[in-house]
């Protein structure tokens, strides 16, 4: 059975946002098809896009999975849910719980139901720090960039995060 290597971004800005993130990542590596191989410190992050929300906890976890990626979206959705995240609500707006797969292997893939890389990862600071704690030397499939340097060249302004202590 062929393994792959997913990157899992995980979030939440509503209720015991620790707590939220915490179970879904839990759940995830409790399948039976993944494998918890890394996981990024926990950060307190600014929103983004949707600004008048609370601050989010967020965290990447490197896992190593059975599934295809369209196997392993289903089960990301299955574990939102299970935690009452619901498909109402604002786009980008507050959320229970939030799991993205990031990266797959080295996979280039865009359909109606999922864009791999995720299409703002290289934008995002609470995306790519964590990653860049597990391992920065990843390289970005499309941009040919490592993690450490997009990181790098991102700008300051509004994507301010901090290590949950």
């Amino acid at each position: 059975m062929k393994r792959h290597i997913a990157y899992i971004s995980a979030g939440s800005n509503m209720g015991d946002k620790l707590l939220h993130c915490r179970n879904g990542i839990a759940s995830l590596a409790r399948s039976e098809t993944s494998i918890l191989v890394a996981q990024s410190p926990f950060y307190i992050t600014e929103p983004l896009d949707y600004r008048d929300q609370d601050w989010f906890v967020n965290a990447v976890v490197k896992i190593e999975t059975s599934l295809d990626p369209f196997q392993l979206m289903g089960v990301l959705k299955t574990i939102e849910r299970e935690t009452g995240r619901t498909d109402e609500g604002i786009k980008f707006g507050p959320r229970i719980l939030d799991l993205d797969i990031v990266l797959f292997d080295d996979v280039i893939l865009s359909s109606p139901e999922l864009e791999i890389p995720h299409p703002r990862m290289h934008k995002r600071r609470f995306v790519l720090q964590p990653i860049c704690d597990i391992d920065p030397k990843i390289v970005h499939p499309v941009l040919k960039k490592k993690m450490q340097d997009l990181l790098d060249g991102l700008d300051e302004q509004g994507q301010r995060i901090v290590q949950y202590t």
